[in-house]
């Protein structure tokens, strides 16, 4: 039985003018020619991605979507419609979000995090903003100081929305954020706190790892980086924290301590817009 909305390995089984039909229990499936790979022949088996085209027939493709069916994914909206909005997913077949399946009314441009299912009563792969019922927060299976991976959902007052590991969703507090984030980026992260009420906090700072020894690696790092290059890096106390992070891969509080403890052991200048390595 074919995977709709998934992966599924096919046979091709005859040639046609527009492209190769591949067998499969639900009946023959069109690949079309254009993602038909160089080379292919009646029984060869090939890779392919199932869906259902815009006449609801079996389609094949051997282009990826972004995400496939059971997967969160952060999506542009490319059109709306009175029955609903649909996002570019990577394929030729916008990815329906049906009216009643929106959170909010979207809106052609912006980015939405949303999660792919098949449908049950029309057969067709859909997306819903409305990501409750397919978190898993109930029954949280993560230890505080675990490293997990991090998509942002979305954004409040206080904060990031992220979701974590794909399985639940998670806050991440503004002051947490050293680096610009926004919906759809990924990160590495580390649980900081789970709360009595199944809330979790995360943060993007490894766990366990104090004050000093954190600036010292951080020296250590610039330090490092000076040596390679010319002496000379372009940032400094001045600069934004999305550079510092883009530079360094550390907090512009981080950077500041370390740059600051380099100064004063004569290792290096700090000049408006740059560091450098002292010489002698």
């Amino acid at each position: 039985m074919v995977d709709l909305g998934n992966y599924n390995e096919l046979v091709i089984a005859r040639e046609v003018d527009f492209g190769v039909y591949l067998t499969s229990e639900d009946g023959d499936i069109l690949l079309p020619g254009k993602y038909v790979p160089e080379g292919a022949k009646v029984g060869d088996k090939l890779r392919v991605f199932v869906y259902r085209d815009s006449e609801d027939r079996m389609i094949a493709t051997t282009l990826e979507p972004y995400a496939t069916i059971n997967e969160f994914a952060c999506l542009t909206c490319t059109d709306v419609t009175p029955f609903g909005a649909f996002l570019d997913w990577g394929l030729e077949k916008d990815l329906l979000v049906p009216l009643n399946n929106q959170k909010n009314k979207m809106q052609v441009g912006r980015k939405y995090c949303v999660y792919i299912y098949l449908d049950e009563t029309s057969d067709r792969v859909v997306a819903t903003s409305k990501l409750g019922k397919f978190l898993h927060n109930e029954d949280i299976r993560l230890s505080e100081g675990d490293e997990v991976q991090l998509l942002v959902a979305g954004l409040t007052d206080i904060g990031l929305k992220v979701l974590i590991n794909g399985e639940y969703m998670g806050i991440l507090y503004k002051n947490e954020v050293f680096q610009d984030l926004r919906i759809g980026d990924k990160a590495t992260g580390y649980i900081k706190l789970i709360r009595p009420d199944n809330k979790i906090d995360v943060t993007l700072r490894k766990p366990g790892v104090n004050q000093k020894e954190e600036k010292d690696e951080a020296a250590d790092k610039i330090l490092r980086l000076l040596k390679q290059g010319s002496g000379w890096l372009p940032i400094s106390d001045n600069s934004s924290p999305e550079d510092i992070y883009q530079t360094l891969g550390m907090s512009k509080k981080t950077f500041k301590r370390a740059i600051g403890g380099l100064y004063k052991a004569g290792q290096i200048t700090i000049e408006p817009d740059s560091i450098r390595l002292r010489k002698g």
